[in-house]
């Protein structure tokens, strides 16, 4: 990966230039939510357009590889069972990126059974690659309701 990003902490999800956010309600109550996302190596399953992912340095990091040969080496900066996941993008092979930082947050569902999944994609980038994520907000919307659909049927199957 040739691109380093900087580093931003947790406050960046309010702070960064772009960041969509999006909502879903899950069947799975929060704490088997946030056990999914915790399990590195078992986000393909899950989420179609991964290819592929693994845990480094004991769980603090992450590497992932998306469909297409998007690569991202990643730092875990919040790991609160039941409630929140999130990482951040110290390298990749995507240029223009300055600042990448996801945010799962995680509450249970009025009815009180599920859970309410709320995902946020916090980013900086050169102006172009922003305007191109910009327009890319309803496939990453869709990508987002896909994967919490997918882990409700994993959960029942």
């Amino acid at each position: 990966m040739r691109h380093r990003l900087r580093p931003v902490g947790l406050e960046f999800v309010r702070t960064a230039p772009l960041r969509p956010a999006f909502v879903a309600e899950a069947a799975a109550p929060p704490e088997a939510v946030f056990k999914a996302l915790a399990d590195v190596e078992g986000w393909p399953r899950w989420y179609r357009q991964v290819a592929a992912a693994r845990s480094t340095e004991d769980g603090a990091g992450r590497e992932i590889r998306l469909r297409g040969g998007v690569r991202f080496a990643e730092t875990v900066m919040a790991a609160e069972p039941g409630e929140r996941y999130a990482y951040r993008v110290d390298e990749t092979n995507v240029p223009g990126l300055r600042a990448l930082l996801e945010e799962w947050r995680l509450v249970p569902s009025v009815s009180g059974t599920g859970s309410l999944v709320r995902y946020t994609f916090a980013v900086d980038a050169v102006a172009p690659v922003r305007g191109t994520l910009w327009l890319l907000r309803p496939g990453l919307r869709r990508a987002f309701r896909d994967a919490v659909r997918a882990l409700d049927s994993l959960r029942s199957a």
